[in-house]
């Protein structure tokens, strides 16, 4: 497990407990944990799984175990337990706006609410107007923000964000009342997945550029617009937020928006210790230290704020208390890479296996990008289901790559395969294909499983691993779902599996469409668009013709064709009777 999923566990279990009205303080212990687990500078999952965490302030011996449970198995029991006493999709009613802990306990025991589909039932009947604490207008809010989730995404990949950021940078630099134009967030750190834009402007003028920001064309609706801050949904579903500042607060805002919460937690921790407090307005002397360090009035960049600390410019995307203050007041942060420094790349495939783009038309890109060599490294034969080259074919495709290198005068092209590792250890060519080649990419897979009915033993013979379900869907990149439908298989595979698969995983079901609890499955990968679905089956099959699934960018539905036919049908006949021969002989089963 990582930092972040260990942490998401522990944030979790505080807000279960919360539901329960458990007390305050063991909710605020987990809390508290996953704010330690996410702020500690050593590697705290390892030393989880060596049980070596006493001593580390923030967790208790309680959580000590808990942890060492959740970094060694990838599960712990107790959260398992806890999530059973709720409703599988109740703790997607928290993505909602609006809606907090009091909030989403008052719906679930006074309405029996168990996700947003019964939330959306209760408010169109007119129910939750008339719980204490809600009101008509809570409930017109609830359903729009229903409304919101099921047309937008929440979660967006930084490369299909960027083209807009830009365009809105240029906009805003355009204004003649603004000055200093940025970035902030998760975005300025670069992060794969943004939730949100943040944008920060220098200007005199702050309530009128927050009026003119909620009117830019890739707006659809005004969240709130104030005297320094707007907020608003654009077209594609991003909330985007405005904050303007004054000339003299821009650096210091830049710094603190940008984040993350924990190097800034850690930066202001050093402020502190040399009489200085930090925030999003500037430096101010702290009343009653003894060290008297003067406050800098000069500051007009985030570089100098960080001088001020004794420290070197932290780069935005180091930005996550991962040791890189320590390094940054030693002096000895690295050297990031930067696109000028790239002059090639070796990892690419071609529309040969499953790429995009021809051999060709990436040798041009290659070319008109600047770089001096590009690598074809397409799949090899094993990997059948991305179209992997046979012998044959990589041949073919390396004497392509011959012709055009004879060609070019400024690109070189480079011959390999991404070679799979098979479960013998051996590789999917032999020798003398690999030596024809001016490189290859060792692909290694690693199966694991949840089977109940599979031995340890007979999973070793196989070279696969057995794990939990829930384990499951937390490590693999692709899942595959191969689970027969029985009543104790029905709806099985639940919202929270789905929550907790890694970002670009996808899931594969050419199983039962039953197995699935469907519902929760969209709300998941309405929520995340960097999860992916390819769907063989679905319940009810086909879906109907209101159903997301249709129109979900990250699902992929193919047609369920199944049955056997002619010759199979007494190929598969005869499999049936030899192994009933095998039975009643007392002979080993084969199948």
């Amino acid at each position: 497990m990582t930092r972040e999923q260990i942490a998401a566990v522990l944030e979790e279990i505080a807000l279960l407990l919360e539901l329960k009205d458990e007390n305050p303080f063991k909710v605020r212990a987990y809390r508290h944990g996953a704010e330690t687990v996410m702020a500690y500078d050593g590697d705290i999952v390892k030393l989880a799984e060596d049980n070596q965490l006493e001593g580390i302030k923030g967790i208790g011996e309680a959580l000590r175990d808990k942890l060492h449970e959740l970094a060694s198995t990838g599960a712990l029991k107790f959260h398992q337990k806890l999530r059973a006493e709720f409703p599988a999709g109740l703790l997607g009613l928290f993505d909602l706006q609006g809606l907090g802990p009091k909030k989403v306990k008052a719906l679930h025991r006074e309405l029996g609410v168990g996700g947003v589909a019964d939330l959306k039932a209760a408010c169109e009947e007119g129910k939750v107007a008339g719980l204490p604490g809600f009101g008509a207008k809570t409930q017109s809010a609830i359903l729009e923000a229903i409304a919101l989730k099921e047309k937008f995404a929440d979660s967006f990949l930084l490369g299909s964000v960027t083209p807009l950021v830009s365009e809105i940078l240029d906009t805003l630099r355009m204004h003649p009342e603004i000055s200093l134009v940025a970035v902030a967030g998760s975005f300025r750190r670069a992060k794969e997945v943004v939730h949100d834009l943040d944008f920060l402007v220098a200007t005199k003028e702050p309530k009128l550029v927050c009026e003119d920001f909620t009117t830019l064309a890739e707006v659809e609706s005004v969240i709130a617009c104030g005297e320094t801050k707007a907020s608003v949904r654009l077209k594609n579903g991003i909330q985007c937020d405005l904050r303007a500042v004054s000339n003299k607060q821009f650096p210091f805002a830049l710094q603190y928006f940008s984040g993350s919460k924990e190097h800034n937690v850690a930066l202001r921790g050093i402020a502190l210790k040399k009489g200085l407090s930090l925030n999003e307005y500037g430096f101010t002397a702290v009343e009653g230290s003894t060290r008297k360090t003067k406050v800098p009035d000069d500051i007009h960049d985030e570089r100098e704020i960080y001088k001020v600390l004794g420290m070197s410019f932290i780069e935005p995307e180091l930005r996550e208390n991962r040791g890189e203050i320590e390094a940054a007041a030693e002096h000895k942060l690295p050297r990031l890479i930067e696109l000028s420094n790239l002059r090639g790349t070796f990892h690419n495939h071609t529309t040969a296996s499953d790429g995009h783009h021809t051999l060709e038309e990436m040798a041009e890109e290659a070319i008109e990008l600047g770089l001096e060599y590009l690598g074809i490294a397409d799949h090899s034969k094993s990997m059948a289901v991305a179209n992997g080259l046979d012998e044959e074919r990589l041949a073919t495709q390396v004497a392509e790559i011959r012709k055009l290198n004879r060609e070019f005068t400024h690109l070189r092209l480079f011959a390999g395969t991404e070679v799979d590792i098979l479960k013998d250890g051996t590789l999917d060519f032999d020798d003398h294909v690999l030596a024809s080649l001016d490189y290859c990419v060792a692909s290694a897979v690693k199966v694991v499983t949840y089977d109940p009915f599979l031995s340890p033993t007979r999973a070793a013979e196989l070279g696969v691993t057995l794990l939990s379900l829930d384990e499951v869907f937390a490590q693999s990149d692709v899942i595959t779902c191969h689970t027969p439908w029985l009543p104790e298989t029905v709806g099985m595979i639940t919202g929270a599996h789905f929550r907790q698969m890694k970002p670009g995983a996808a899931f594969i079901n050419t199983a039962r469409g039953a197995v699935i609890n469907e519902p929760e499955m969209i709300e998941v990968l309405q929520a995340r668009p960097d999860l992916f679905a390819v769907l063989d089956v679905t319940w009810p099959e086909p879906p109907p013709p209101e159903s997301p699934l249709y129109d979900l960018p990250n699902v992929f539905l193919t047609p369920h064709i199944a049955g056997s036919m002619d010759t199979e049908c007494r190929r598969m006949g005869r499999l049936v009777v030899e192994e009933l021969d095998r039975w009643l002989a007392g002979q080993p089963l084969k199948h």
